[in-house]
């Protein structure tokens, strides 16, 4: 089969590679259609990677703003018209969502070409996901998310990150064939080598620092482990919330320290072999289901302390990968039981080889 994977964003480039090499493993011819703009540093793309083609794309600076949202119409339109020349020689069409214009676009292409496959996959969901409650059932969000919708109703078969999304897309999905495809990585070889401090609590919190935390939630977090111990908070990442997120950290009783944006899987685990639990914090009105930042955690062993409802909820409850923050209630204790739950549950559900089966799985229903 000829296969095109259409993604967006560098956030989700480690999914398309996976697919990218579980297509290819089987003998399809595969290409990658992706932007040349890097979202999470808001710069153009230095280089690129084979198999990958990059698209001009017109940079923006803020997250929520008119200027982002104009230039993925903008690539939507550039993208799928390069996809529509090519479209009577493409079998399966495997597209990233959103933007939602990226389902609006491919499910036009779907009508039109009615023998090519298509796969949306639903690895975030707007505007449901976005901190705004007040705002999500104001036309201009909710036409937002009917365009998405319309898409959806031409595909073959939709993926779903989680399966809080199924539940969050209800009777839109009516119909449809439906999986769960969760966040993966090739597992590495674990060798953790723990250096817990016994005299303190110590946290973690890896990821962007942006507008869909919760940094009030996790100061109140911080008092209440301090009510046992002191704390020490490891942050990893950056963003524009960074300075008030240290500041209400800080206010909150803990010893902070910054270590910015690490890449370095040893460095990395390092910090994690020095902490007890990793913060998996959103807002209450974000709509998600499972974070990369959880996926992180479990990959080397780390228990979270979790406030993230549906599939992250569960698994901490079924599993005990951690705790689930309930306000009033709270006791965090060293959390070195838990550690081998976690790296199971990555392995048992995150791990690469899961991910190709389930691929598998879905190009077969597909058909």
């Amino acid at each position: 089969m000829k296969i095109v994977i259409v993604n967006c964003f560098d956030t989700y480039e480690h999914r398309a590679e996976l697919l990218f090499h579980a297509f290819q493993e089987k003998g399809h011819r595969v290409e990658v259609f992706a932007s040349d703009f890097c979202h999470i540093e808001k710069k153009r793309r230095e280089g690129g990677k084979k198999g990958f083609r990059y698209f001009r794309t017109l940079p923006y600076t803020k997250n929520m703003s008119l200027q982002r949202l104009y230039s993925h119409v903008r690539l939507s339109r550039i993208i799928f018209k390069t996809i529509e020349k090519q479209a009577d020689t493409i079998d399966l069409l495997w597209v990233f969502v959103p933007p939602n214009s990226f389902a609006e676009r491919a499910g036009k292409i779907k009508k039109k070409y009615p023998r090519m496959r298509l796969v949306l996959d639903m690895i975030d969901l707007w505007p449901e996901t976005m901190p705004v409650n007040a705002w999500k059932s104001v036309f201009p969000l909710r036409l937002w998310g009917q365009i998405r919708n319309v898409g959806l109703k031409n595909a073959d078969f939709i993926t779903v990150e989680c399966n809080l999304y199924k539940k969050t897309l209800g009777s839109i999905l009516d119909g449809k064939r439906v999986e769960t495809l969760y966040l993966a990585r090739q597992p590495v070889e674990y060798k953790p080598q723990l250096h817990l401090p016994d005299d303190r609590i110590s946290l973690c919190y890896l990821g962007s620092m942006n507008h869909i935390i919760d940094i009030d939630l996790i100061g109140r977090i911080i008092r209440a482990c301090k009510k046992h111990k002191p704390v020490i908070l490891h942050m990893i990442g950056s963003g524009e919330n960074r300075e008030r997120f240290i500041q209400v950290c800080a206010d909150a009783g803990a010893v902070i320290v910054y270590h910015g944006k690490i890449y370095d899987r040893k460095e990395k685990q390092r910090i994690f072999d020095s902490c007890h639990y990793g913060l998996n914090i959103m807002k209450g009105s974000v709509c998600v289901g499972f974070t990369m930042k959880s996926v992180d955690y479990l990959e080397y062993g780390l228990p979270m302390i979790n406030n993230i409802r549906g599939d992250t909820w569960e698994a901490v409850e079924r599993y005990g990968i951690g705790l689930n923050w309930r306000e009033g209630c709270f006791k965090a204790d060293d959390g070195c039981g838990r550690r081998h739950a976690c790296r199971a549950y990555f392995e048992k559900f995150l791990s690469q080889t899961h991910f190709e089966k389930k691929v598998q799985k879905i190009i077969q229903m597909a058909e």
